[in-house]
């Protein structure tokens, strides 16, 4: 099987995961899952084939085979014996080394660059449990007054703390045979892309579209102003959506002119504006509406009277798109030591004959305030049109353009 094939299948594999998330399908969800490991494991067994005679760091490097640390290669040592051991619980239960955070730290570098919605947000590493302040003051001025008057304006000072306990995100891993053959760093690059591809599709739709803090972190589209509790668990209701049809001056500046202040009205310099849209709805709408000619003939994407950053990704629904302040988004990814042990079943996937793996990871973050983002509907916008003006002076008849979106 050539690799173009093996990506095909990946990427369908991810289709399937994205759709079983959406609709809460528990066993569509393991099914593509399971596609998506065995795509992982037949792709690198092919560069393990093309590369094995290959001793070069550097060439290895450059086809994406890492170099390790002395830690790393310990680690993944340990690991392999492990696997291979007549009792792999017993050794893995007295296993004195830890998954390093290098790895996890190259992971979350691939996600970034892979993904630019990860690349636009607040991400970070906490490597633990996180608490979250943000600050409550609303607007504030100081008050004129003569110079040796008595000062009559105290500015408060207010803060909130949100716990941002990290919550478990589970990666089962097939692991077959002749995976453990290879060398170290062949089998750190399949766990780095198990954990990448487990991370990946999970932390966007998390990222954009979770209400409820038991099942992951608070999505960009939640209004935070309307959370119920109950047994600690704070569910919230998606933001009421704004129809949009055109992106004119006007109406871009309305919904620019919202994330200006926070949510306690205090006003705040706007750095960078996004819009994350559906990739067929790129296409489709966004890519009409913001597409214009120049005067040499050519054309110019994403035109917009302010700039805008879009970024594509399938998590956001069909004829929807959000508008923000990526920086004002926190992601909190982390894995304390004493839950970086792997752990493994037999019974899992007992009829296939396969031994499955468990890495786990942590991971929690929600908007900074609930001005930061704005849900749009999108499902009448219109593409750009160009109108043309006719005047006429002193009998002279000209044209020109006036541009509307």
């Amino acid at each position: 099987m050539t690799l173009g094939m093996i990506n095909q299948d990946k990427n369908i594999a991810l289709q399937a995961m994205l759709v079983s998330m959406k609709k809460q399908d528990e066993e569509g969800f393991k099914t593509a899952l399971n596609q998506l490991f065995e795509a992982n494991q037949k792709e690198l067994l092919e560069k393990y084939e093309e590369l094995k005679n290959v001793s070069d760091k550097q060439i290895l490097a450059s086809r994406g085979v890492r170099v390790l640390t002395s830690q790393e290669a310990q680690y993944y040592k340990k690991i392999k014996e492990a696997f291979k051991s007549s009792d792999p619980k017993q050794v893995l239960s007295n296993l004195d080394v830890v998954m390093p955070e290098t790895i996890i730290d190259n992971v979350f570098d691939e996600l970034q660059n892979q993904h630019p919605l990860l690349e636009n947000i607040n991400f970070q590493n906490t490597h633990g449990m996180i608490k979250f302040l943000t600050n409550t003051n609303g607007y504030q001025k100081a008050v004129w007054g003569k110079l040796c008057n008595e000062i009559k304006k105290e500015l408060s000072s207010g803060w909130k703390e949100i716990d941002m306990t990290l919550l478990k995100l589970a990666a089962f891993i097939p692991v077959c045979e002749a995976m453990l053959d290879l060398g170290p760093q062949w089998l750190d690059s399949y766990v780095r892309q198990v954990l990448y591809d487990a991370l990946a599709n999970g932390l966007e739709d998390g990222i954009i579209n979770n209400l409820g803090s038991d099942t992951g972190p608070i999505g960009m589209i939640a209004d935070l102003s309307k959370g119920t509790v109950s047994n600690n668990v704070v569910s919230y209701v998606a933001k009421t959506e704004i129809p949009v049809t055109k992106f004119d001056p006007v109406t871009l500046g309305g919904l620019i002119g919202n994330l200006a202040v926070d949510e306690n009205n205090k006003p705040r310099v706007i750095r960078s504006v996004m819009m994350i849209v559906n990739p067929q709805d790129y296409f489709t709408k966004i890519f009409p509406a913001t597409t214009v000619m120049a005067a040499d003939g050519t054309y110019r994407n994403d035109v917009f009277p302010y700039p805008i950053k879009v970024i594509q990704s399938p998590a956001v629904a069909q004829n929807k798109a959000v508008l923000g302040l990526g920086y004002r988004y926190f992601m909190g990814i982390g894995m304390s030591s004493k839950d970086g042990r792997i752990e493994y079943s037999d019974e899992y996937q007992f009829v296939e004959d396969n031994r499955v793996y468990k890495i786990k990871l942590y991971a929690n973050g929600m908007p900074m305030d609930n001005n930061a983002f704005q849900y749009l509907d999108i499902t009448n916008l219109k593409p750009h049109t160009v109108k043309v003006v006719v005047e006429e002076v002193e009998g002279t008849v000209t044209t020109k353009p006036e541009a509307t979106a």
